[in-house]
């Protein structure tokens, strides 16, 4: 079995990226550095890269034998948000973007990994969603281990409505509240892949 173990940053030409055979693969596997894969080709191969790599559309790998493999983001099972007006758009990137959910950006809409909760959530939220088959790349960075807690800070006067209504939609489906003074989201019990392995929210809100 060869094995892949380099990912390659220079540019290459379009002649070697258009003959070299494919590696498949949803986001939660190109999240990870090691594991067995089959090429689109039917051969079966070892992926062993750095720890934290994550792989994109059009990425270059290197085997062994010194042969190239092109990643190919898989089509799957997204939510695919949009609105009638930016600010309930912007809104529900705000409250995504708190639970640390991957999130594909774009200029008319967002894109996650499908999850009844968060569906639920945005819908209450004056969102469109849909669920839909597609490659899913989301925002590099917005999410990893090197971010803290943030803060919120409710500058707008609907800030609170819109806050109080994600933190039921999660109370709701996840069986419990809490009444101290912070707003803790207790995701845990929540499957999503994750790049960074977890999504703990440990903003606090000031008034």
């Amino acid at each position: 079995m060869r094995t892949i173990d380099k990912r390659l940053t220079a540019k290459l030409a379009s002649v070697l990226v258009k003959r070299a055979p494919t590696l498949t693969l949803p986001y939660d596997m190109r999240c990870k550095s090691r594991f067995a894969a089959t090429l689109d080709s039917g051969e079966e191969v070892g992926v062993v890269l750095p720890r934290g790599t994550i792989l994109r559309e059009g990425d270059m790998l290197v085997a062994n034998d010194g042969a190239l493999v092109r990643v190919v983001a898989a089509a799957q099972s997204v939510l695919r948000v949009r609105a009638h007006d930016r600010l309930t758009l912007t809104r529900a990137a705000y409250h995504l973007g708190n639970r640390h959910t991957p999130v594909e950006v774009s200029a008319e809409e967002l894109k996650l990994e499908a999850d009844p909760v968060l569906e639920d959530m945005l819908k209450r939220l004056g969102a469109l969603v849909e669920r839909v088959e597609l490659p899913f790349e989301p925002e590099s960075g917005a999410y990893g281990r090197h971010l803290g807690g943030g803060h919120r800070h409710g500058h707008d006067e609907t800030f609170a409505e819109d806050y109080a209504l994600a933190q039921r939609v999660f109370d709701e489906h996840h069986g419990h509240a809490h009444s101290h003074g912070h707003a803790h989201d207790d995701d845990c019990g929540h499957d999503h892949a994750h790049c960074d392995g977890h999504a703990h929210d440990h903003s606090h809100e000031h008034r």
